[in-house]
Formats: structure tokens, sequence, C-alpha cells
């Protein structure tokens, strides 16, 4: 299953219910790209894992508590100096965007309550996490992205953090009925195709589902769709937005031969 911005919306949903409230009882970096946050919320203690690993970024909830190296790596003991001890009052997506926020209540030296956010980025190569104070000023991030290195987007310290809009993809949470069936309407490529290359956080997979929904043949030109299969297009994929926005999602695993 790819993790995109559904599942990423279903993630939040889990970590919203978890962990808003919570306090950050312990920050570890067992490797060079991944984090292990310890959260006491109530009566409950979850172990946060976040991976920013090109090949397998991961953000999940674990049992297991992996040993960190001797000496702490400086973004790891700079995020101890900042939200150690912090509260983390938000979790947030920002749209449908494979980006995850966690927003930590703090005291400065002087006592003062202080906003630090936390991007979790899960984007395959280009995953990260990147720390900003309140005012979205990058203050380091687990992997500094130089011009160099990218032309669209810099990440370090001191640079502002924001996420590349990508022009011709829209929100699926905020489009309305007519935009979808203009946008789609209006693509020479294939149906399912069209669904991702249009709309942000709809992965292939999500594409083919919902043409198997509204009962199209996801390998015909979007373009050539009726005016009758593309309303029943809109409708089923305004029904599952809507799903999304209440967060009612329904995780399976489908067997084969007993294999998952």
């Amino acid at each position: 299953m790819a993790l995109d911005g559904i599942v990423m919306a279903s993630l939040k949903a889990e970590l919203k219910t978890r962990l808003e409230g919570g306090k950050i009882a312990k920050i570890a970096q067992p490797e060079k790209d991944e984090l292990l946050f310890t959260v006491k919320n109530q009566k409950n203690t979850w172990r946060l894992l976040i991976s920013a690993s090109a090949s397998l970024p991961l953000l999940y909830f674990t049992e297991r508590n992996k040993q960190s190296p001797l000496t702490a790596p400086n973004f790891c003991m700079l995020l101890r100096k900042h939200i150690g001890n912090g509260r983390i009052i938000r979790v947030s997506q920002p749209g449908l965007e494979r980006i995850i926020c966690l927003e930590v209540e703090h005291l400065d030296e002087l006592g003062d309550k202080r906003i630090k956010r936390l991007y979790i980025e899960i984007m395959g190569k280009h995953s990260n996490i990147i720390f900003c104070n309140e005012e979205d000023v990058i203050l380091d991030s687990i992997k500094h992205i130089s011009a160099q290195v990218s032309s669209v987007r810099e990440v370090l310290p001191g640079r502002p953090y924001f996420i590349p809009q990508t022009v011709e993809k829209k929100d699926p949470l905020t489009i309305s009925e007519t935009e979808f069936m203009e946008l789609i309407g209006h693509t020479a490529a294939p149906v399912q195709k069209a669904l991702y290359m249009k709309l942000t956080g709809i992965s292939p997979i999500i594409g083919t589902e919902l043409c198997q929904l509204a009962s199209i043949d996801g390998d015909v030109s979007a373009n050539e769709l009726s005016e009758a299969e593309l309303i029943h297009l809109c409708h089923m994929f305004s029904l599952m937005m809507d799903d999304v926005r209440t967060h009612s999602f329904t995780p399976n695993i489908i067997y084969h031969q007993n294999e998952p």
C-alpha cells in the first residue's frame, strides 16, 4: 500500500488521538535519519518512531526501545534542549500532503511559553524531519538540503520553511465539484492516471480504486468520459473525501492463499 496523502490522513487521526496533550518524556536518535519519541499522555506511554530513510521512510508506534549512541547527535541534542518535556498541543497535516506537523509548547530560558514545530515529511528519497520555530524559520533538520542539491527549496538553519507547491495539482479536500469535473474532464491521460496527476496526495492505487468504485475503465482517456460517467466519478470522489475529513477509515488486509 502506497504511503500517500490519504494514508497519512489516517496516521494523523491516530497520532492526534494518542499524542495531543501528551508530554515528551524522551527524545532519542538511534540512527542518523531516525528519531524515537517517548510521549506520556494520561496513563499511557507511547513510543513514536520517525524515520526519514530515503529507502524506507516510516512513522509508527512501537513497543521496542531501540539502543541509541552513547553521544547523542547534534540534531537530537537541539530537540532535547527545546522540546524535551514539552507538550504536544496539535497534530496536523497540510491538506493531503505527505507531511505531519507536531506543534509543541515548551518553556524557554525565561520561563515563557513558546511554540516549536516538527515537520515530518514522508516523501520517499526526499523524506526529512525539519525543526522550526513558531514563525516557521528552520532551526535545523535531520538532513540538510543546499541549493546545489535542490533548486526548489533549501532546507538549512535560518531558511524559511515552506511546502513546495505543485502548480498543476489541486487539494482534494478543497476542490469543488465543478473544478473537479473541469480538471479531470479536460485531461487527455487515462482516468486513473489523471486523478493522481492532478490531485495532491492521490496515489495510483487510489486512482484505480476510484475508477472501480465508479464502474469506469481506468485506462480510458479522461476527456473521453461521458457527462454521466464524470458526474458519477465526481460523486465517488466526494464520498471518499468526506470519509477522509471525518476520519472514517477502515484499514484491512487482503490475503491471497493465506499470504497478505
